[in-house]
């Protein structure tokens, strides 16, 4: 049984696949997977979370994709790719979910809903953007 989180990312992603493959409003595409999906109220209040967090950060978010993947042009990924990679990087940099536990949620995000090739790709570019953000972090504190 998927875990309450896991849970809310599957739809979190559901909603930016639904957000980027159609002309539908933000709200109508969250309360259409809350009704749908049967989910409690944390599940429900994370991937709101993450779907808001995403589309406010959408723009710096494709600048580190872009930066960490540059044979695999953002216009060209695949739009399930392009939202597990925004999801992660947003839990990475702005939530207090840890690095290696974003990777792994996403790696399986991969694994169920992307290509042969995805978990590769999400595990590449993660790796990088977590080695770099750490670095970054530990140089603040210093």
């Amino acid at each position: 049984m998927a875990g309450v989180r896991r849970k809310a990312r599957i739809a979190a992603l559901q909603a930016l696949y639904e957000l980027d493959c159609t002309q539908h409003k933000v709200e109508a595409a969250l309360a259409h997977l809350a009704s749908e999906e049967a989910l409690s109220q944390e599940a429900i209040g994370f991937s709101e979370e993450l779907v808001q967090g995403v589309l406010q950060n959408k723009s710096k978010l494709d600048n580190l994709i872009k930066h960490f993947a540059p044979a695999f042009p953002i216009e060209q990924m695949s739009s399930i790719d392009r939202n597990i990679l925004r999801i992660a990087i947003f839990e990475i940099l702005f939530s207090d979910t840890p690095a290696k536990v974003a990777i792994n949620e996403a790696v399986e995000l991969a694994k169920s809903f992307g290509s042969d090739s995805s978990p590769r790709l999400i595990n590449g570019v993660l790796g990088s953007v977590a080695t770099e953000y750490e670095t970054k972090k530990q140089i603040k504190r210093a």
